[in-house]
């Protein structure tokens, strides 16, 4: 994960520090850390950045990376997105890219990340949304599934942003672009080709029977491609709740 583009994409982390840094100087809390690739991003930006993930060797490449980085505002600690270690309020920012859709219960997700901003914080999402025809979304996820079993299901914008709305949340920016995929550098990420061969066979059948599953998926020189619809949005805890 730490070396795949996906991750690494220069575009998505320029947005993310553009999101937060008209409030530079603040505490934030990179939800779902990963590696550390957007806290370190991010750190320049922040008094203190707090990163947490449920893998400890993500923990683990974070710590590293600030070390290597010699950025002395990092933590980094192993928790679940549904049971923050936090007390309420400590937060000016809650950042998270690519997590959502792994969540299960994506409303007590929601619902620590209110408690531990202070009052009117704010939280930043960047993640891939999926088509707004219910068959298309349904593919989608499915071969997302067959790719990653910790994927849970991408959420479609308006469900999304109405999901914000119902935990307190106002959404007050938006920021939709597309990414172009490979089969290859997409099934890298998980690296298990006793997965990833039979699903390339899978999304190929489909590519040339034109079913393009809400991603326009393709065939192209051998090679199957398609697009993912990303979505950065900023939403302000509104009071109470």
């Amino acid at each position: 994960m730490a070396s795949a583009a996906a991750f690494r994409e220069e575009s998505v982390l320029g947005r993310l520090v553009n999101a937060v840094g008209c409030s530079s100087g603040g505490r934030i809390l990179d939800l779902a850390c990963g590696p550390g690739i957007v806290a370190e991003a991010l750190a320049p930006l922040a008094s203190q950045i707090i990163g947490v993930d449920a893998t400890p060797e993500m923990v683990r490449l974070a710590k590293a990376r600030f070390a290597r980085a010699g950025l002395g505002n990092g933590r980094f600690h192993l928790a679940l997105a549904e049971s923050l270690p936090f007390g309420a309020g400590k937060f000016h920012d809650v950042v998270t890219r690519l997590s959502f859709h792994h969540f299960p219960d994506v409303a007590a997700v929601l619902s620590e990340v209110k408690r531990v901003l202070c009052p009117r914080g704010r939280l930043i999402v960047a993640d891939i949304m999926s088509s707004g025809d219910p068959g298309e979304a349904a593919l989608h996820n499915a071969i997302e599934q067959l790719r990653d079993p910790t994927h849970v299901r991408m959420l479609k914008r308006p469900e999304f942003r109405e999901m914000l709305r119902s935990a307190g949340f106002e959404p007050i920016t938006e920021e939709a672009w597309e990414q172009e995929r490979s089969f290859s550098e997409w099934a890298q990420i998980v690296a298990d080709p006793a997965r990833t061969g039979p699903l390339r066979e899978i999304m190929r059948a489909l590519a040339r029977a034109k079913v393009r599953a809400g991603i326009n998926l393709r065939e192209e020189a051998g090679e199957v491609h398609f697009t993912h619809a990303w979505l950065l949005i900023v939403a302000r805890s509104l009071p109470g709740g």
